[in-house]
């Protein structure tokens, strides 16, 4: 069969433009890696807290929704006290009774001392009366012996000295019984102190709950899920809101045994998102697994299936994250490059790049009225009211009570190139 030599002028331009691409492909191909990078992929993760009820209750109001900046030490969620307050009334009823208590059994010991000093007089008083008395009866023994007086008057004596020194006895007695009515006094002073402070300890349980109902945002981030709703029941220890730490941004990514030994903490690193191919973001390597696994499925090397990896995370640069608040997403895919040595430069594709930094909101003023030091006594607003969200933090600033350490995220890099 002969072509025709239209066909074979079509045919030569479909070589020439296959050649020319490949050429081009060969030439522009990214140069692949040296022996001084290793590479994997993964995502871009962040640290979650679950804002969880301490006791169980009725959830009141939730100040913020989904997708809303907190700062720290802003009062996110309140539960209903009624109950506890009413507790709480009961309990210093409680304590006003036991002080009352208190006072009275104090009294009762001041009358049983009383009563005991009246006995020890008596006994004095018994005491000196057996004495008279055995006085009277030796003299009254002498002279009946010398038939001066009737051996009548001498009997009569000895009964009276007899008399007395029963008389003696009862008197300890009744200080005896005067102690032991002391001591039952003091027990009940004891008791009745022991009460006031089970009532100050209760008080002080009932205050510890209350606060415990006004939920407080332990660090400076973001709401990610609103789990519960106004108005439902949540059990000890139930989910309210889950954040994201802004403060802890990172990609988690795996590399071959063989690399793992020259990683460093701290060193450099360089992550390119699917979704920003073109924009290169720095970080630096802030954990390196001491422990071996299988290469998850969803890890892809070079060689497809390596049997043993290292797990390493790739925080990202404070600075930039700080720059970029408002675009910082969890999730998104991408490869991590770590550089295994510093002396060898980073290739062309994965160099930082200069882009001008975002303009600063400005920044929200948060509502006294909802402080931590006044939602005990306040009640905040509703949760479809403007104020609803008394402390939400300025998306692109950091809030004056929040930590040193700024918030990260996962955007383009602001700064000079190495």
């Amino acid at each position: 069969m002969t072509l025709s030599p239209k066909t074979r002028l079509w045919g030569g331009i479909i070589i020439l433009l296959l050649l020319l691409g490949g050429a081009a492909w060969y030439i522009l191909r990214p140069k692949p890696l040296g022996p001084g990078f290793a590479s994997g992929n993964g995502r871009i993760e962040a640290t979650e807290v679950d804002i969880s009820a301490k006791n169980p209750g009725r959830v009141l109001r939730i100040f913020f929704d989904e997708g809303d900046f907190v700062s720290p030490h802003a009062l996110v969620a309140q539960q209903d006290t009624s109950s506890l307050q009413a507790q709480r009334v009961q309990a210093i009823a409680y304590l006003q009774e036991a002080t009352n208590r208190v006072t009275t059994t104090e009294t009762v010991v001041v009358q049983r001392q009383a009563d005991k000093n009246a006995a020890q007089a008596v006994l004095a008083q018994r005491q000196a009366e057996l004495i008279a008395a055995s006085k009277h009866a030796k003299r009254s023994a002498t002279l009946a012996h010398e038939g001066a007086t009737p051996m009548q008057e001498y009997d009569d004596d000895l009964a009276r000295q007899e008399s007395a020194k029963a008389a003696v006895v009862a008197a300890k007695a009744k200080i005896a019984a005067a102690d032991a009515a002391i001591s039952t006094a003091r027990t009940q002073v004891i008791g009745a102190r022991a009460q006031v402070k089970a009532s100050k300890a209760e008080i002080a349980r009932l205050d510890s709950d209350i606060h415990d109902a006004n939920l407080y945002a332990p660090i400076f981030g973001r709401v990610q899920y609103r789990i519960v709703q106004p108005g439902e029941v949540v059990a000890s220890g139930g989910k309210i809101l889950n954040m994201v730490d802004l403060q802890d941004i990172y990609m988690t990514f795996f590399i071959p045994e063989t690399a793992t030994g020259k990683i460093t903490m701290g060193a450099e690193a360089r992550i390119v998102l699917d979704a920003l191919p073109d924009d290169v973001i720095p970080a630096s390597i802030s954990y390196v697994s001491d422990v071996a696994q299988f290469t998850p499925k969803t890890v892809e090397t070079e060689s497809e299936r390596q049997k043993l990896m290292f797990r390493v995370k790739a925080k990202i640069s404070p600075q930039l994250l700080r720059d970029h608040i408002r675009k910082i997403k969890t999730g998104l895919p991408g490869m991590a490059y770590v550089r295994l040595d510093p002396k060898e430069p980073w290739p062309e594709s994965l160099r930082l790049k200069k882009s001008p930094p975002e303009p600063t909101p400005h920044p929200t003023v948060p509502s006294p009225s909802n402080s931590p030091e006044s939602t005990s006594e306040s009640s905040p607003a509703p949760h479809n009211s403007p104020d609803r969200a008394p402390n939400r933090a300025a998306p692109n600033s950091t809030p004056a009570n929040a930590p040193a350490r700024p918030p990260h995220s996962a955007l383009p890099h602001q700064g000079p190139a190495p």
